[in-house]
């Protein structure tokens, strides 16, 4: 499956880790638990399939957090964006 049009339950995934980002290669489902998009981001990360993202940085995405947007008519996709958690939130 394409993760250009996913379709309407699953998403994408967008990680950013100590300064690099990239994206998972298949899209996941949007209802998935925290917990578990961790996991696979993790997965993805150690096996070197996220491109952007050295495997040698791959730690603990325990302190991350994860974002949900749902599809909108500019970007038509669900996207989910794992990301370390900052002073703003």
């Amino acid at each position: 499956m394409s993760t250009t049009h996913p379709r309407r339950h699953e998403a994408r995934v967008n990680i950013t880790l100590n300064g690099q980002n990239g994206d998972m290669s298949d899209p996941v489902p949007f209802d998935a638990t925290d917990q578990q998009i961790k996991h696979w981001s993790l997965e993805a990360i150690r096996s070197g399939t996220v491109s952007g993202i050295s495997p040698r940085v791959a730690g603990s995405l325990e302190g991350c957090v994860i974002d949900r947007f749902p599809a909108t008519a500019t970007v038509p996709v669900n996207r989910i964006f794992v990301r370390p958690r900052t002073p703003f939130g």
